[in-house]
């Protein structure tokens, strides 16, 4: 690791504010989450997105998108927060990390502790009735639709239930994507883990720190467009770079816990 930028990006935080994360699937998959672009792994490599995670495609075929999204369902389940996750908790917790905004619908930040996050995209806590609206905890169905592929129902109606993930075709929800862009305006530190920044509005949250004159930390396995505007860039893995982030912003105990699972010794 590039020691001399893991000390520039600690003395950035520590002098910062209002820091803001924004995350994207880099740092989940050394938790086993696969992410979507990578070219031998990505989970679009084999299918077409819009044929089968679109809502219009999941109105007519439910159960295709059901049958593509079960080997990841069955992953997010089993996945546990890794190193990055609990670096970013931590910082939180002594109150140098304001926010976290996430592309991801994992739920592993809040796994491991961290407890203002904007989950941009959605998540799999829910479903909701396409038929009715109503809304179920996904904990009712999903042991079984990952062990048997079951599509699940509406208790009331009958009607499928979707996920609330944001599908191609729909809108972000207003209110997260309002308070997301908020704390990008308002952040005095941007630090981007783990996103290519190539799917907007996500992508665009940066450059609105940017424009009001927060330092732009970038820490990414692959380049991204905006590397050239920012004032840090570390090419690395997060579950590595973000404990030794933490560890040279000098936070004493709240490092220690970071390659650990919470509530292990």
């Amino acid at each position: 690791m590039n020691q001399a930028a893991i000390e520039e990006i600690a003395r950035l935080i520590v002098a910062s504010q209002r820091v803001v994360a924004l995350t994207g699937a880099g740092i989940s998959t050394p938790s086993g989450v696969p992410d979507f672009r990578s070219p031998a792994s990505g989970l679009w490599q084999n299918v077409n997105a819009e044929e089968v995670a679109s809502l219009g495609a999941f109105r007519r075929n439910p159960a295709a998108f059901y049958d593509w999204l079960r080997p990841l369902a069955r992953q997010i389940l089993l996945a546990q927060p890794n190193p990055a996750h609990r670096a970013l908790a931590a910082l939180e917790r002594v109150g140098r990390l304001r926010t976290v905004i996430t592309q991801n619908i994992d739920g592993l930040h809040q796994k491991a502790g961290s407890r203002r996050v904007l989950e941009l995209h959605g998540h799999l806590r829910q479903a909701t009735c396409l038929r009715c609206h109503q809304s179920t905890p996904t904990a009712a169905f999903m042991d079984a639709y990952v062990t048997a592929g079951r599509v699940p129902a509406c208790l009331q109606c009958g009607g499928v239930l979707k996920p609330d993930v944001i599908l191609f075709g729909e809108l972000l929800p207003v209110a997260v994507l309002t308070e997301a862009e908020r704390e990008a305006e308002s952040c005095d530190l941007m630090w981007v883990v783990g996103s290519s920044l190539t799917v907007a509005p996500a992508s665009l949250l940066p450059m609105e720190a940017v424009k009001n004159g927060a330092p732009l930390v970038i820490v990414n396995r692959t380049p991204t467009d905006l590397d050239r505007r920012a004032t840090v860039v570390l090419r690395g893995d997060a579950a590595e770079v973000l404990p030794a982030v933490v560890e040279a912003c000098g936070i004493g105990t709240a490092a220690g816990e970071v390659g650990r699972e919470p509530g292990r010794g």
